[in-house]
């Protein structure tokens, strides 16, 4: 998708304006300041509004797939009536089968527990159930396994499940602890991932951390020119927390923007959400970070409503593109299954940073530990 930006005072002029260049056109947002004029109480205002050309063959595309969708239901029911007219009275129905691409296909075994017995056997259950792969239950209960001499196979020999599962993930996964910034050594976070992860909303919530609990300097800049109302989102954030916010629309203006904040502790990047499997667009998104360099730490962030599979996805495809320091996990407050961010921690070998626990800025995100993620698990 390619953005044009135009500028002036009189916004239907700037629409025709985009109409007459680029004919059909999709506007993505604008943006409205008040210029100082000669006068105090007569302020002009400026617009800025960001277009797109509508993408036809997208639309076209969308279309034909709604029209093979509907030949194929059509086809179903002619063949469903024609084997219905065929049925001897009293005779049952044949219920067509579901398309294999539609299949439910997640597997739910629980894993052999012939080696275990006790109250082992009842936590490696207790965390499958929690969405725990089977495989990685077993290698972390085992971690606090002793050997019964009557049944001769593995128990517990810690006193609690929650001392057993934090003495594992303690050697299994790893954490960042709080992210401490040096006053005087700044440091720059991207926050990248898929649309819809809450991106913007958690970069805020850790803003409000570096601003209120460590007393920081910090700025935010956000490359996501794309969704609508998201710069309007962001600005207020950045104003409830005082905070510098600027938008930038390529690479150079990013270099810009970055070379001009070399006095603050902390810079925040807010990305454009993409699909993992949207190749295309990660480039393009790594093009324009690339102007910086090997300075930026980058945060992913995994959604807790992701099976393991898919979320596994998102992780080995972005790092493909970005060299990921950080795991920050969201969306756990929608999730009955978080033994998802087990899984991804021990298969990743990615450091776990925090979870997010609400959508309230900045109250719902906490720092991830083993003590959190067995409470997680245990219910506590």
């Amino acid at each position: 998708m390619s953005v044009k930006v135009y500028e002036g005072e009189d916004l239907d002029a700037l629409i025709e304006r985009a109409r007459s260049e680029l004919g059909d056109i999709e506007i993505l947002y604008y943006e409205v300041e008040k210029v100082p004029g000669r006068f105090p109480f007569f302020r002009k205002r400026k617009y800025r509004l960001f277009v797109t050309e509508k993408d036809d063959e997208k639309e076209k595309r969308e279309i034909e797939k709604l029209e093979g969708e509907l030949r194929e239901l059509k086809e179903l029911l002619l063949n469903l009536k024609e084997n219905f007219s065929k049925l001897p009275a009293q005779q049952t129905i044949p219920v067509p089968s579901i398309p294999e691409h539609l299949e439910d296909k997640t597997p739910c075994q629980m894993p052999q527990l012939e080696e275990f017995t006790g109250d082992a056997a009842e936590l490696i259950n207790l965390l499958v159930k929690k969405g725990v792969e089977p495989e990685i239950a077993v290698e972390l209960v085992k971690l606090s396994c002793g050997l019964d001499i009557e049944t001769e196979k593995f128990d517990l020999n810690t006193n609690t499940f929650r001392e057993a599962l934090i003495k594992a993930f303690q050697e299994k996964l790893l954490f960042t602890g709080e992210f401490k910034i040096e006053k005087g050594k700044q440091r720059i976070f991207a926050f990248i991932g898929p649309t819809g992860v809450g991106k913007t909303t958690n970069l805020f919530k850790l803003a409000s951390k570096f601003v209120i609990d460590q007393e920081l300097k910090v700025g935010v800049i956000s490359t996501d020119t794309f969704k609508v109302g998201g710069s309007q989102q962001a600005r207020i954030y950045a104003s409830i927390l005082n905070v510098p916010f600027y938008v930038a629309t390529d690479q150079r203006k990013l270099k810009e923007i970055v070379d001009n904040l070399s006095d603050l502790d902390v810079i925040l990047i807010d990305t454009v959400g993409r699909s993992h499997y949207d190749y295309f667009r990660l480039g393009e998104i790594k093009a324009t970070l690339s102007i910086l360099g090997t300075s930026i730490e980058y945060v992913l962030l995994v959604s807790c409503n992701y099976d393991t599979k898919e979320a596994m996805e998102v992780v080995n495809r972005y790092r493909s593109f970005f060299p990921v320091d950080f795991l920050l996990f969201t969306k756990i407050d929608e999730s009955s299954r978080p033994g998802v961010m087990v899984n991804v921690g021990v298969r990743s070998g990615l450091p776990l940073s925090y979870v997010s626990t609400g959508q309230r800025v900045p109250e719902d995100i906490k720092l991830l530990t083993p003590t959190l993620i067995s409470e997680f698990l245990l219910g506590g």
